[in-house]
């Protein structure tokens, strides 16, 4: 049965037990989670809430792992209890995905709550102490305009799935300019460090400095009171707040005040010019180390107080200066140090980003020597992508410091389904029964979110599974729960899609680079995992579907239509640079002008749905100004952001954004360029001069791009469903496809409600 099969296994431990980490419990008490958990439902469901009471029980913990219990009352009530408010939430959703069949997701939700509750009588232990949430660019790439009302739904998500280990990074600079203010350095050095909002992130890594700052006084104090509001709604909910603590990265002008300090120029960091790369690294071992680390702590917890979890990455795509062991243990100790100096029970999150990163420097015997450094069981690891480059393994379960299996998926938020579900179905569970393994949680580590949502579904339960699961179940079910509907049609689609786009398992790095939205070039290579006429396939139940009423499904036929013009485009691709080799004009423009009428059709459909709006993006930056300037500051942050990432290009379209606004008046603008260079060489025969193309084309849409102040806008427009079967007329036959697959193959779950019985 399926119900036996996601969850309900007893709890069997087999990795050490940390006892040095059961100090990292919730400090608020029972009934204030109890209260968070109802006025959630009341936010979620408020014609139905007060059918659900909640309870809060710490004594129902299995080996210190959290618990919930779902029991109906005679009197049609159904009382859920949870060990913490957060698994109380977790009980709820899972109650509402597995009772009801409805769903709660980043972009839409489907709230089944029937007028007479399903029966229920179920007590489900979690697997894992820790399921932790966020990566340290999430903050930059999907967080960085947020208002309270965003935080609070969000958090709301985050509870709702478990995660009870949360990083929060806003407000750091506030904090910073306290520390630095009482250090002596100027407004001016202070502006000059701090990067524009959009970019904070690798400023706090030390991986650049100023770009695209300064930040306002403004931004220092809305985000300091944004910060209070975040930490009070987590702590309510029992999430255990992951704050920052010192890495070691430090304005230059530490140079004018400390002279006689350790202090070295980090390495230059993709390419940004010395205006805006390179802060300095105060060495560990410095005693001034000690000093600002100490400051800093401190300031942190009397504004915002503490659970004792500090994230830290001194080395973050960058290597130390000393590859000896000695020095590395007391680096490692010396970083440790300074967290302990304000607080004895801290505990070091330290992502294993660069174990990953920088393999070739992190042999096992320095990684071991860093590991090391801080008494077993005070450093929790990250590792930070499981599901593609594990370390764990490699380094011998980090040799006893606990860590923790996360899903990183995403780079910079890009778009395109993509995902790994077997890896993640079987992996995470083969982690937890490692011999002499250290595992003591899951998580998601995504650069940006709001993209392939049925993956992180599936990883966010896996803390709650003893042992792998039936993806053909799970999938037929996800789709019921996100549609509100048992469409046979839509189930055929989403377990093709399993099997195809979501069943990556290559070791190829994948960054959401394709040709849609590249820079142009002739030299670019296009390659998927699956076979594009499974996608059509898929797309092509989806359209049969038809469900017009659920807001999900719309999404979700704009996300996989999208996905389909992705994959012609390549294809298109192809066929329009080997024309070009051959010289042949004819065939060059016929079969450009359809390569760009598919930028045309994307740019359609995409704006027929909210989710998928350049116009959101730049409006809730926008929003966020007081003053003109700010308006300026903020907008030219977010366009850059999403596209040059720096001056000069230095990681273009690495957070490229297929979203409507930005294939009009971008991506195709540059193509277009491009096609109509490529076409002149070929009438005039002259040599196609690639390399000043690409300098015209930085010049006149690339750089125009971000300084514009053109208003996209902020509504979707056009019927989603009417758009996508134009654009299935349009294209159906370029592909030439013929359908193997047997329609009902998937289809031995007919009636996926008596599942969960």
């Amino acid at each position: 049965m399926l119900l036996r099969i996601l969850l309900l296994l007893p709890l069997t431990s087999c990795y050490q037990e940390f006892t040095v980490l059961s100090h990292l419990k919730p400090k608020i008490s029972d009934d204030v989670q109890a209260k968070a958990v109802q006025d959630l439902l009341v936010r979620l469901i408020p014609n139905h809430a007060n059918k659900f009471l909640i309870k809060i029980d710490k004594n129902l913990e299995e080996n210190g792992n959290d618990v919930f219990q779902l029991q109906k009352l005679e009197n049609g009530r159904v009382v859920i209890t949870g060990t913490t408010g957060v698994s109380a939430a977790t009980g709820f959703n899972h109650y509402l995905k597995y009772y009801c069949l409805g769903q709660v997701s980043w972009d839409n939700s489907n709230l089944n709550i029937p007028n007479e509750l399903p029966d229920v009588n179920l007590t489900v232990a979690c697997k894992d102490k820790f399921r932790y949430y966020q990566n340290v660019c999430t903050t930059s790439y999907s967080f960085v305009w947020w208002t309270w009302a965003d935080w609070e739904k969000h958090i709301d998500w985050m509870v709702l799935n478990s995660y009870n280990l949360v990083l929060s990074f806003n407000g750091l600079e506030a904090i910073w300019k306290r520390v630095y203010n009482r250090l002596n350095l100027t407004d001016e050095e202070i502006n000059e460090h701090f990067t524009g909002p959009a970019f904070l992130a690798w400023g706090r890594m030390g991986n650049i400095r100023g770009w695209g700052g300064p930040l306002p006084e403004h931004w220092h104090l809305r985000t300091l009171a944004l910060q209070h509001r975040i930490l009070d709604r987590m702590r309510e909910f029992g999430i255990l707040p992951v704050l920052p603590a010192f890495a070691g990265h430090v304005p230059r002008a530490f140079e004018r005040l400390f002279p006689d300090a350790k202090l070295s120029s980090t390495p230059k960091w993709n390419k940004f010019n010395d205006t805006y790369c390179c802060p300095y690294l105060l060495e560990p071992t410095d005693p001034l180390f000690q000093t600002v680390g100490s400051m800093f702590i401190k300031e942190l917890i009397d504004e915002f107080g503490t659970d004792h979890v500090y994230s830290c990455d001194t080395f973050n795509e960058m290597l130390p200066s000393n590859g000896s062991l000695a020095y590395l243990h007391d680096m490692g100790l010396s970083v440790y140090s300074s967290m302990t100096s304000c607080d004895s029970k801290a505990i070091w999150l330290m992502q294993a980003w660069l174990f990953i990163h920088e393999i070739g420097f992190w042999t096992e015997e320095r990684a071991k020597a860093l590991l090391t450094s801080v008494p077993q069981g005070r450093m929790l690891v990250l590792d930070l992508q499981s599901e593609q480059y594990p370390q764990y393994r490699r380094l011998k379960s980090y040799f006893g410091q606990p860590f923790i299996w996360c899903m990183l998926h995403d780079f910079g938020g890009t778009l395109g389904m993509f995902g790994s579900v077997e890896t993640i179905n079987k992996e995470v569970h083969a982690a937890r029964t490692m011999e002499n393994g250290t595992m003591v949680g899951t998580g998601l580590t995504p650069e940006g979110i709001n993209q392939n949502y049925v993956v992180y579904e599936l990883m966010s339960e896996s803390s709650w599974r003893s042992e792998p699961i039936d993806l053909t179940d799970w999938f037929a079910l996800y789709t019921i729960r996100r549609y509100g509907q048992n469409n046979t049609n839509a189930i055929r689609a989403w377990q093709i899609l399993k099997d195809t786009v979501y069943n990556f398992n290559l070791l190829i790095p994948m960054r959401g680079k394709y040709v849609l939205t590249r820079r142009p070039s002739t030299r670019i290579y296009p390659w998927k995992w699956y076979d594009k006429c499974d996608l059509l396939q898929a797309w092509d139940y989806l359209l049969q579907a038809d469900l017009r009423t659920s807001d999900s499904y719309r999404h979700d036929l704009v996300d996989l239509t999208r996905q389909v013009l992705q994959v012609s485009i390549d294809e298109y691709y192809k066929t329009v640079r080997k024309s070009f080799k051959q010289r042949k004009v004819n065939d060059f423009q016929n079969v450009s002008a359809e390569f760009l009428d598919m930028f045309l059709d994307t740019e359609k459909i995409l704006q027929s749905d909210k989710s998928f709006l350049l116009g959101s993006w730049l409006s809730a930056a926008k929003n966020l100004a007081l003053t003109f300037h700010e308006k300026q500051l903020y907008e030219y942050n977010a366009r850059n952001q999403i596209t040059l990432w720096g001056p000069n290009g230095e990681i273009v379209d690495y957070a490229n954004k297929q979203w409507s606004g930005m294939v009009s008046e971008y991506y195709f603008e540059r193509w277009r360029l491009f096609i109509n260079a490529m076409n002149d060489s070929l009438i005039n025969q002259t040599t196609f001069n690639e390399s000043g193309v690409i300098k015209k084309i930085f010049e006149e849409v690339e750089k125009p791009f971000t300084f514009s102040r053109k208003v996209f806008p902020v509504h979707p427009s056009g019927d989603t469903i009417a758009i996508a079967q134009e654009i299935r007329s349009k294209w159906w036959n370029i592909h030439h496809c013929r359908f193997t697959r047997e329609q009902d193959s998937y289809l031995h779950v007919t009636d996926p409600v008596v599942l969960i019985v």
